[in-house]
């Protein structure tokens, strides 16, 4: 998914909890979800943000090169303005667009 594209907030909003209620009828449930997605969308960033970065990596890094590499300044603060995995992974909850399963909930066979 491209994230750099996702209009969503890029602070924290107060948010009516009935809402996050309707698809697991649990809010701990909800926020184990949460969790979960959160750390997918964050470990896609980062690998997302660690290939682009590694591109501009030069063999031999001399102190000046250090800090004049703008490249890298310059896509290290576009990542920064991007809103946070936790923000995201709100977004894409309330959009319906996370898969998620109980299976303690799916086997009726269990006590």
């Amino acid at each position: 998914m491209d994230y750099k594209k996702v209009k969503t907030e890029t602070t924290a909003v107060t948010r009516q909890k009935d809402k996050f209620y309707e698809q697991t009828g649990n809010i701990y449930e909800t926020v184990v979800v949460l969790s979960k997605r959160s750390n997918q969308i964050e470990k896609e960033l980062k690998q997302e943000l660690d290939q682009k970065i590694a591109d501009f990596t030069t063999s031999s890094d001399n102190l000046e090169e250090v800090f004049e590499n703008r490249e890298q300044i310059e896509i290290a603060k576009f990542y920064e303005r991007l809103p946070k995995p936790t923000l995201l992974a709100v977004h894409d909850f309330m959009e319906g667009e996370v898969w998620f399963r109980n299976p303690h909930k799916n086997n009726a066979t269990d006590f």
